[in-house]
């Protein structure tokens, strides 16, 4: 194998398991450092300083996957890294998200006895959502290991586009992975101030987010996206958006 080509799989494959990192990560810190209540003190200076932690996130999650910024990359890298060093960038600003998140005092609600049954039942869905909508996708491709694994000769090496998903999940809700995230977000059965902070902000990012991924989406697939949003209605949360 052609060391250049050793080198890129290595890249991908480790930005893949990053990612897989950030994730188990992220699941961590919601469920238990997120849940201990903060001690007494100001509210607004946490939950601004939590703000423009996700925007730096949120600021590369979205303007580097648009069209014009992928250019900008594929002349730095090969083309067939392009989405690896997106998920390496993107992974390792979600830990620093996730290990910088400041502590929000005070708890909005607690649940108890069924509800709070009811509320890590809600979780576990997301969770399952999760998987089941995940399971729909090509995950090394998402993670860029696809491109760089191709056989040696392959004619295009850039991220080909997957065919439009319009049945299971994708039939009752168009973006079910978000859905699947406000359930596990909002499902925890202690809303502490950090938690809801952290909720609260990337829940709105990904609302702010879903009008751009459908424009892209719209100009992958054309018409074809066109009926399929007249035909399931709901972006991301059943008679809410």
């Amino acid at each position: 194998m052609h060391p250049q080509r050793r080198l890129a799989l290595v890249i991908a494959w480790t930005g893949a398991a990053i990612f897989a990192a950030s994730l188990a990560w992220f699941v961590y810190c919601y469920l238990w450092r997120f849940g201990q209540p903060a001690p007494a003190g100001p509210v607004a200076g946490p939950i601004v300083a939590n703000v423009l932690l996700f925007s730096v996130f949120a600021l590369h999650h979205s303007v580097l996957a648009r069209s014009g910024a992928k250019q900008v990359v594929h002349g730095i890298v090969p083309p067939e890294l392009e989405r690896s060093i997106y998920t390496w960038v993107s992974s390792i600003l979600f830990l620093a998200v996730c290990a910088w998140w400041q502590p929000v005092p005070g708890v909005i609600y607690e649940l108890t006895g069924p509800w709070r049954i009811l509320g890590g039942a809600v979780q576990l869905a997301g969770l399952a959502l999760t998987i089941r909508a995940s399971a729909a996708l090509d995950v090394l491709d998402l993670a860029g290991v696809r491109a760089v694994a191709r056989p040696a000769g392959t004619n295009s090496p850039e991220r080909s586009t997957p065919p439009l998903k319009t049945r299971g999940l994708y039939a009752f809700v168009r973006h079910p992975l978000y859905f699947a995230w406000t359930l596990f977000v909002f499902g925890a059965p202690t809303m502490t101030g950090t938690r809801a902070s952290f909720a609260i902000v990337s829940t709105a990012y990904l609302m702010l987010a879903i009008p751009w991924e459908e424009r892209e989406l719209v100009a992958a697939f054309g018409q074809q996206y066109e009926d399929y949003r007249r035909r399931v209605t709901t972006r991301m949360i059943p008679w809410v958006y």
